[in-house]
């Protein structure tokens, strides 16, 4: 094998986020299993030829030369549904796409924009979010991938930020305008949840999204056609947004909301009055004597009713810490939170 071929393989694999490492070990390891009995190559291959394919699938949304529109969203799961719309509106050749992957929600953001301030993030989260222990290497990566998308953004393409009312993609939408600082092209920013509610809303039916990654292809699809080549933000609407980029990146905090038009700080215990009174109401609920409740169904029923966004895994660490306190009693490992139930501790 060629040393190239060694590096091409080796720059595949450090790109696999860890659902799909575990995902491609698993197919080879049945694939190897099937060679054994069978004398069958069809499976390594496959997934050789997928995993390398990510990599060049990853190449194809980088903003190029040629590019008239680069959309900038917030989060792995609106990336994914507008690579689809953007493929399905035949329009992945002249748009491309940067995603913002951190949870501004939650987490500090104290000097993210410098080394020191991603470190201090970083072992927050290795600290107390579960999953986290090499949080650190991801979010430099992540950081340095960002501000080269940024670099690569050609003079007339058309920037285009969707953020809804919700303070991870407010707080994101702040970021990316204060990247883009020094940037001449026209920035426009577009709510497509406020978009999707007010085309397909009804008396009848009522569809209210928390976030922007839970919008289904086809109705994004429908954003896309809303956008108007004429309408950006101005400099002095551009320059506001990057300033309160900056004054939030003072704040010291590891938790925040967003409280009608502005983000708000908040102590990282601010739901945990909530969360215990959904553990109230559903144990209410249940027939069972010992009165546990898995920890899922409680994360699931917190963040389905929450007019804020903070992600399943700040929910979980909440769950810990008010049974490090004493509040909550466990029965179960607390290694992931499909893994313990809880329940109010008894005296």
């Amino acid at each position: 094998m060629h040393r190239q071929d060694v590096l091409v393989i080796q720059q595949a694999v450090q790109s696999l986020e860890n659902e799909q490492a575990r995902h491609y070990l698993t197919t080879l390891l049945i694939g190897i299993r099937q060679q054994q009995e069978e004398s069958k190559e069809s499976a390594v291959s496959d997934v050789y030829e997928e995993i390398l394919g990510i990599q060049e699938r990853m190449e194809l949304w980088k903003p190029d030369a040629s590019c008239t529109h680069v959309h900038i969203v917030c989060g792995d799961s609106l990336g994914g549904s507008m690579k689809a719309a953007l493929i399905n509106e035949n329009l992945s050749a002249s748009h491309k796409l940067i995603v913002l992957t951190e949870n501004y929600a939650v987490g500090p953001i104290y000097h993210l924009d410098e080394e020191e301030g991603r470190s201090a993030r970083s072992k927050w989260f290795r600290d107390n979010i579960a999953g986290c222990v090499h949080y650190g290497e991801q979010l430099e990566e992540h950081y340095t991938d960002l501000l080269a998308a940024m670099a690569l953004i050609p003079e007339q393409a058309h920037i285009i930020v969707w953020a809804d009312d919700n303070v991870c993609e407010q707080i994101g939408m702040r970021h990316a305008l204060y990247l883009l600082r020094s940037r001449s092209n026209p920035v426009s920013v577009y709510d497509a949840c406020a978009i999707c509610e007010e085309l397909y809303n009804t008396e009848d039916r009522i569809q209210h999204y928390h976030h922007s990654g839970e919008i289904p292809v086809n109705k994004l699809q429908q954003a896309l056609q809303s956008i108007d080549a004429d309408y950006s933000l101005d400099a002095r609407q551009r320059q506001q947004l990057s300033n309160e980029w900056q004054q939030l990146t003072q704040q010291s905090g590891a938790l925040r909301i967003w409280d009608t038009d502005h983000v708000q700080e908040v102590s990282v215990d601010y739901h945990d009055a909530y969360l215990l009174e959904k553990l109230d109401r559903l144990q209410s609920l249940t027939a069972r004597k010992e009165g546990f409740l898995i920890a899922p169904r409680l994360i699931a029923e917190a963040m389905a009713y929450s007019e804020q966004f903070t992600g399943d895994a700040f929910w979980e660490y909440r769950l810990r810490e008010l049974i490090y306190q004493g509040i909550l009693e466990i029965k179960g490992v607390p290694c992931s939170m499909r893994h313990y139930s809880i329940r109010r501790k008894r005296t």
